[in-house]
């Protein structure tokens, strides 16, 4: 059993804790972090968790073997390498960093500690998607050629902190809370991204904002790819691989639609599984083999800097309205 400490109890920092406590056999929580110290006693006495207000605090408690993270983006960089010089595994909420170079600077800072790196990333864990990675690698789509996909949801209006509506927080629209999620599975699937061209178009802005994000991609590997994501729209996943023997589409959590050259079409339907807790005990499997041999995290801290590498090219591209190319890793 890993004992964690969460960092950041806002309505997904609750979720994490709520996935795994008194649930799961790998994790638990055992220390919480918050700046809104009342508003959260009652959920934390619930859970059986102490609280304090700063991360020190967390850092300094001999119980604590690894940190959860999930506070503004912008402070991530600076806590996984506070964690790390203390000797903890980190496991951090989407996205990494907002800048290439801070990826690398938190990545370097877990490495030299010799500790253990996850990012949150759930929907890694769909069904869905690891049938769609699944299908890829026995090689049924034959040579892949093209990526698309598509993420919205509605967490811009049902979900609201006043650090959300900072454009320092959250730049590229909704880029941080789902475009994310697609370029970590691009990323997955085809690797390196070598170029990026946006749209951004506006309806409304401010809090619970109007607008859409579309995006063009090259990778490094030849292949080609787009995506998509509207902020205030119901819920939609599609993430889309096509080969020249047949495509793939991964449909929310659970669908997968398999085409093939021969005019046949497969769908499937799997049991949903809770993506989070999944996450976290891919974690804490992580941190308990960390030096004998046991299992790495699926998503490997090279993937996590080529993520954030695409990302902040899309913030470049976005704001200057240029395709922008990326150096080769």
């Amino acid at each position: 059993m890993i004992n964690a400490a969460i960092v950041g109890l806002g309505w997904w920092g609750k979720g994490l804790v709520q996935a795994v406590q008194g649930k799961s056999q790998a994790i638990r929580f055992v220390h919480g972090v918050t700046q809104e110290m009342d508003a959260t006693r009652d959920f934390a006495a619930a859970q059986g968790l102490p609280l304090s207000d700063n991360l020190d605090a967390a850092l300094a408690d001999p119980r604590v073997q690894a940190v959860v993270l999930a506070t503004p983006h912008s402070l991530h960089a600076d806590q996984i390498c506070a964690a790390a010089a203390a000797g903890k595994h980190v496991f951090c909420e989407k996205p990494l960093s907002l800048t290439g170079a801070d990826a690398k600077r938190a990545i370097a800072a877990v490495k030299a500690a010799n500790r253990v790196l996850a990012v949150g990333q759930n929907k890694r864990f769909w069904p869905s998607m690891q049938a769609l990675n699944n299908t890829i690698k026995c090689g049924k789509l034959g040579m892949l050629m093209h990526l698309e996909a598509h993420y919205s949801n509605e967490h811009s209006t049902k979900h609201f902190a006043g650090w959300r509506d900072l454009p320092a927080e959250t730049p590229g629209a909704g880029m941080t809370g789902t475009g994310i999620h697609l370029l970590d599975a691009f990323v997955g699937i085809a690797g390196a991204v070598s170029q990026v061209t946006t749209q951004l178009c506006t309806m409304r802005s401010g809090h619970d904002p109007r607008d859409t994000v579309s995006v063009m991609l090259k990778f490094a590997n030849g292949m080609s790819g787009f995506l998509g994501c509207v902020r205030a729209t119901p819920i939609y996943w599609r993430v889309h691989a096509f080969g020249d023997e047949g495509s793939a589409e991964a449909l929310g959590e659970t669908t997968l639609v398999l085409r093939q050259k021969n005019g046949r079409t497969d769908q499937s339907t799997y049991a949903p599984v809770d993506s989070v807790r999944a996450e976290l005990e891919a974690f804490a499997a992580a941190v308990a083999g960390h030096g004998s041999g046991g299992p790495a995290y699926p998503i490997t801290t090279a993937q996590m800097a080529q993520t954030i590498a695409a990302l902040e090219a899309i913030f470049i591209s976005l704001e200057t309205g240029k395709s922008v190319t990326l150096e080769a890793a």
